[in-house]
């Protein structure tokens, strides 16, 4: 196919990026499904007093800047880490520059977007209806699988909308973490990064805007199970 004849998309798009981008959100957000269920239930259920520690050690990823977080994580687990060179050494597993390190970063920085939506869900329940699934003889096993998690799903489904959203645009912890390996640790909001700094503003577009309509679609997503709630918060 001739040049003037192919799609400007097919031109501009960065097709390695944005797969290494879709991979890291659907991962990302199906391993922190489960600890994210697991957290939430639990600090929308605990009475310990130090549950607002919790709860603030967990908002932290959010107010600090990203470049504080890939820092840490860079001194920790670089090679030349007492962490990382055990890592190199005894399971030849190297986090930094890697997508394995893309992928524990982004665990990291995301978990609050799970937690949050799951967490307001699962207080929206009444004490008195899991009293009520245990007069019945339900364990509390199963009162959370038959009674509990389908009344949480606009809640777990806002926590993986926003979970993929915000790992697709992540950018400064997956710059430091990850680098900008093609095929590999680059991402599309790295991608979109260096073909600005090219003076492609093309193909930055086509890719931001890709961003801009998966975000778009995530909130849509959270508004539309925020409607269909089918409890009010107590």
């Amino acid at each position: 196919m001739c040049a003037p004849c192919r799609p400007v998309g097919a031109l501009n798009m960065d097709w390695q990026a944005a797969r290494v981008s879709f991979v890291l959100a659907l991962c990302t957000a199906a391993l922190l499904l489960p600890l994210g269920l697991w957290l939430a239930r639990w600090l929308a259920t605990t009475a310990w007093r130090g549950r607002p520690v919790v709860e603030a050690l967990l908002m932290l990823p959010l107010l600090l800047p990203p470049t504080v977080v890939g820092f840490y994580l860079l001194s920790t687990l670089g090679q030349g880490s007492p962490v990382g060179a055990w890592l190199a050494r005894s399971f030849n597993l190297r986090l930094v520059f890697s997508f394995e390190g893309l992928l524990l970063a982004s665990l990291l920085v995301n978990l609050p977007f799970m937690v949050q939506p799951l967490q307001r869900a699962f207080a929206a329940i009444p004490v008195s209806l899991r009293e009520a699934a245990w007069v019945c003889g339900l364990s509390p096993w199963r009162a959370f699988w038959k009674i509990e998690l389908p009344l949480v799903w606009p809640g777990l489904l806002a926590g993986v909308a926003l979970t993929m959203a915000h790992t697709l645009g992540e950018f400064g912890v997956v710059l430091m973490v990850g680098g900008s390996i093609a095929g590999e640790t680059r991402t599309l909001s790295i991608a979109i990064y260096d073909r600005v700094q090219a003076f492609d503003l093309a193909g930055a577009h086509v890719m931001a805007l890709v961003l801009v309509l998966c975000s778009l679609a995530a909130l849509v997503l959270v508004f539309a199970a925020g409607r269909a709630r089918p409890l009010q918060e107590r």
